[in-house]
């Protein structure tokens, strides 16, 4: 079960985005996420007539490293940690650690 999904809210803990906040866009692969607004680059594209596509320099979204973030806790308006937790059917829930409320996904 990933402790980080799409769509979640999260903080940025290291790097030169330390203390930006975004939603989760995409998951890459098992370690790597997009997340808006969070590790933009400066890329040089070239134009293509047969797309119709303008050259320039565009800002691109790259993916971080999912130890570089956490999730936010609206409630205490910090970053927390993810716990799991079972209920008596059986299903599994995230919870935060310091509340142990349940995410809302």
């Amino acid at each position: 079960m990933n402790k980080i999904r799409t769509g979640d809210q999260v903080i940025v803990l290291t790097g030169r985005d330390k203390g930006k906040r975004g939603t989760v866009s995409v998951r890459v692969d098992e370690d790597h996420l997009v997340v808006d607004g969070v590790n933009m680059v400066k890329k040089h594209v070239r134009p293509n007539p047969m797309k119709g596509t303008t050259g320039g320099i565009v800002d691109k979204t790259m993916p971080i490293h999912q130890s570089n973030i956490a999730i936010f806790n609206a409630a205490t308006g910090k970053a927390d940690r993810v716990g799991i937790k079972l209920l008596a059917d059986g299903k599994k829930v995230r919870v935060f650690k310091s509340s142990g409320e349940e995410i809302k996904a």
